[in-house]
């Protein structure tokens, strides 16, 4: 467990380190420019890495449920919708959102067994967490 706290954490810098190179990108190229650039590097990078790691299994593609293939566009929604939120917002606010949307998001998802996601309980104790972050991000709005 240990060591996914870290691959999560190394996911939440990463996340923050693009969403805000991103922002900057899109000041010279564009948002849309942005996302196209953003996605066509990291196409580039993946498929390079796929080779050297080997871990396709195309006929596990046939037994998938095809909602699961608009990952690709929710990809494209979350780069731009973000780079549009931290030019208007900043970084640390705009985080604050979109993680606070993400916590409610992924807990439905989660008591509910959405997607094919292991199903759990809900817990009282859950949700005074996201109430109490809730207060975190209204105190910060108004530092």
């Amino acid at each position: 467990m240990a060591g996914a706290g870290i691959i999560a954490m190394l996911s939440g810098l990463m996340i923050s380190l693009q969403s805000v190179f991103n922002t900057n990108l899109k000041e010279a190229a564009g948002a849309w420019c942005t996302n196209t650039l953003t996605h066509g590097v990291g196409f580039l990078v993946s498929t390079i890495i796929l080779f050297c790691v080997r871990d396709t299994n195309v006929a596990g593609l046939k037994s998938i449920n095809k909602l699961y293939l608009l990952g690709g566009v929710l990809g494209v929604g979350i780069v731009y919708t973000v780079i549009v939120a931290i030019t208007k917002m900043g970084p640390a606010k705009a985080t604050m959102i979109i993680l606070f949307t993400q916590i409610i998001a992924s807990y439905i998802i989660q008591i509910f067994g959405l997607f094919g996601m292991e199903k759990t309980d809900f817990k009282w104790s859950s949700l005074l967490g996201i109430g109490i972050m809730l207060v975190g991000i209204v105190v910060f709005q108004h530092e």
